[in-house]
């Protein structure tokens, strides 16, 4: 009880908290505003930016001009914003899914969604930890971004994986470039009549969910071709959007190493009784049953929303204050390599998957 007590507590801010808070906010709604303003300036035509991207990289170039001089009064609540909020965001994307949602594209998309995910990570990690000699946070977190839902199942697995803040920034990166090329890339394909013969429209919208990687680019290539299309990639998506919750359970158990004194291996018992539950991922997934379940009134839908736009974006800035471009470039060209294969591995695995469910 004391220790549920000292975590609800832990979410609450303080004094020390609020100037970081307030530059945060403040930079979180300018992005919100940036980004619907771009698009209606652009007639449309910026499309697949997001408020994340844009927070991240304002952030980015505000974190390694100005915001040194100010970093010491600001760091506590940038901090808490990167950590406390960034789970009450996740918790509140929970508000954008409904169990319903699963049942109207029906199997065919559930099992697209969970074989291009397990195989997508797994083929992630094994690529850059033994063959690309990538850092073992960053291609897990390139891997969480590849295979769920781009830069939100990165910041999410962040809290599990304990990465630095430029890991992170890396990790969106490939979501950012690799998203939005596939964003323009899959509907090209469709309409020059490359997929139609493997592929009927309805099958397209379920690969285009099950293998781009962010809501916002998933939304404009199933678009691209129809609004029906657009709503079955939409609803594939969010049913993987869904398996972040189990996803960042299993990754918490597979980090676990367990040992005792004799060196031996240990018993799963003891692994699990390690395991440090991502219980923000739990809260997620309640809040998904309840929006299934309870009826709720389209303004407080709405304004759920509206909040845990905010709060994602928050944290996107957050972020971007605290990353420092020297130690991107110390990474190297490899995490982009990584996440450049794991694209071609969803274009071309992704759509051998989809085609093989298609045909049973």
């Amino acid at each position: 009880m004391h220790a549920l007590t000292k975590t609800v507590t832990n979410y609450f801010p303080t004094n020390r908290h609020f100037a970081g808070l307030i530059v945060v906010f403040v930079g979180s709604l300018f992005c919100l505003w940036l980004n619907t303003s771009l698009d209606v300036w652009s007639h449309g035509r910026i499309i697949g930016l997001s408020s994340l991207t844009l927070a991240i990289l304002i952030g980015m170039i505000l974190g390694n001009t100005v915001y040194s001089s100010f970093a010491e009064q600001l760091h506590v609540g940038v901090t808490f914003a990167k950590g406390q909020i960034l789970r009450l965001a996740i918790m509140f994307y929970g508000f954008k899914l409904t169990l319903t949602q699963v049942s109207s594209v029906g199997l065919s998309a559930v099992m697209s969604d969970a074989l291009v995910l397990t195989s997508t990570f797994l083929i992630t990690y094994w690529l850059g930890t033994k063959w690309l000699k990538v850092d073992k946070q960053t291609t897990l977190l390139i891997g969480a971004g590849a295979s769920i839902c781009g830069a939100a199942a990165v910041i999410a697995a962040e809290p599990v994986i304990k990465a630095e803040a430029h890991k992170v920034t890396i990790a969106v990166a490939t979501v950012v470039v690799f998203g939005t090329i596939a964003m323009l890339l899959y509907p090209f394909l469709y309409h020059l009549g490359w997929l139609q013969p493997w592929l009927n429209a309805q099958q397209y919208g379920i690969y285009t969910g099950a293998t781009i990687h962010e809501v916002a680019q998933v939304v404009v290539a199933g678009n691209a071709v129809s609004p029906e299309v657009g709503d079955t990639a939409v609803v594939t998506k969010m049913i993987r959007v869904m398996m972040l919750a189990p996803f960042l359970l299993v990754l918490s158990f597979a980090l676990t190493k367990g040992s005792n004194d004799q060196g031996n291996k240990p018993s799963v018992m003891s692994r699990i009784q390690q395991v440090k539950v991502p219980w923000f991922a739990f809260i997620f997934i309640a809040i998904v049953l309840l929006h299934t379940w309870v009826p709720m009134t389209a303004s407080f839908e709405r304004s759920m929303v509206i909040l845990d736009d905010v709060l994602l974006t928050m944290a996107m800035f957050a972020l971007g204050l605290t990353t420092h471009l020297g130690a991107i470039k110390q990474a190297g060209v490899k995490p982009l390599i990584l996440g450049a294969i794991m694209f071609a591995w969803l274009i071309v695995g992704g759509g051998l998957i989809n085609i093989g469910i298609a045909s049973l």
